[in-house]
């Protein structure tokens, strides 16, 4: 029996290792799409771009092409999620303004809390875009803040303000120079 089961334990933990081999890079290549395709919806166009880190955090400035600084994507992670991690990029222009923002990734109820994909856009109820972190009260209305929170979500949407307060604190200390 104990042979049996040492068997086929081996042999599963084989194809466990084997799968994820397999699929280790197709992944990788869809997180990287993703990356790519929230860069260009969060920054004005641009022509050059470099990635830096921040506090732990993946930055990526970019440059137009007189080689003038246009602004600054920050991917963020707030650890005050509902559900979970919840993984933001936001992009920033030289001003500091909050020019867009993807959802990367989230565990976030659906119907609720994974609403903050469209929820804090510009023309969402809870609408950031467009905002300073340096000038506005970026939390949400219960906690004295700008922001309204999803209806239902508001452990989601303090989530959500957190992040955006790790990603402007980034942009000041790298983005400005």
């Amino acid at each position: 029996m104990f042979l049996s089961l040492t068997v086929i334990s081996v042999v599963a933990a084989a194809v466990l290792a084997l799968v994820s081999g397999v699929t280790a890079e197709p992944i990788r290549m869809a997180d990287q799409k993703k990356t790519e395709a929230a860069l260009k919806a969060v920054l004005p166009e641009f022509s050059r771009s470099e990635e830096v880190e921040i506090e732990g955090m993946a930055c990526t400035k970019v440059y137009d092409a007189a080689d003038q600084f246009v602004g600054m994507a920050v991917s963020a992670v707030s650890h005050k999620g509902f559900g979970g991690d919840l993984n933001v990029m936001f992009g920033f222009n030289p001003e500091g303004d909050i020019t867009g923002y993807q959802v990367l990734k989230t565990s976030e109820t659906p119907g609720l809390g994974a609403k903050a994909g469209e929820w804090f856009q510009k023309d969402g109820k809870g609408a950031v875009v467009g905002m300073n972190p340096g000038k506005n009260n970026i939390k949400v209305k219960k906690d004295g803040g700008e922001v309204d929170a999803i209806s239902g979500s508001t452990i989601t949407s303090r989530a959500f303000c957190d992040a955006v307060e790790q990603a402007y604190n980034a942009f000041q200390k790298g983005g400005l120079n």
